[in-house]
């Protein structure tokens, strides 16, 4: 496939579906798996709990890890859909030509955003593995998680830029 058909045959927002349809299995299939260890973890942790009055150790703090794990990764797939959170009040009303410079700039400040964030979320994580941050109770490392937050937003910066440069053309 040349590189004029991997761009003609676009995902439904913009970047090609060769790029797009195996980083949404991907982050499917892991969001899946982290949410069923979740919800696994609190029903054992309620049963535990009401049952026997034993609750699962630090399971607070694995819930808490998993669920970042799992935002942050829903976050690339946000990007690839843009399918973040937007009010257009009166987008609607625009002229055309605005809205053709409108959603370029958009998404090259909604990249820079991601990348403070981005940025920030490694420092952090850098500061806490350099004193060695772990959780109160299970004295798990904390840092691997900023790591992951940080890559994974990295990669919504990445998508995001993307596309800027594959935009789909309008149909007449």
């Amino acid at each position: 496939m040349n590189l004029s058909e991997l761009i003609a045959g676009h995902h439904e927002d913009g970047l090609p579906r060769a790029v797009a349809r195996p980083f949404h299995h991907v982050i499917a299939w892991l969001c899946a798996v982290l949410l069923i260890l979740m919800m696994g973890l609190t029903v054992f942790d309620v049963l535990g709990r009401y049952l026997v009055n034993a609750p699962v150790p630090g399971s607070t703090e694995l819930t808490e890890m998993l669920l970042a794990a799992i935002i942050f990764l829903g976050l690339p797939a946000a990007s690839l859909d843009r399918e973040h959170v937007t009010v257009d009040l009166f987008i609607d009303r625009l002229p055309d030509w605005i809205n053709r410079l409108r959603e370029p700039v958009i998404l090259l400040m909604s990249a820079g955003v991601l990348g403070v964030i981005a940025w920030r979320l490694w420092i952090t994580a850098a500061q806490v593995a350099s004193y060695g941050g772990t959780t109160a109770t299970l004295e798990l490392p904390v840092a691997p998680i900023g790591y992951l937050a940080s890559s994974l937003t990295w990669v919504a910066v990445a998508l995001t830029l993307a596309e800027v440069f594959y935009r789909p053309k309008k149909e007449a």
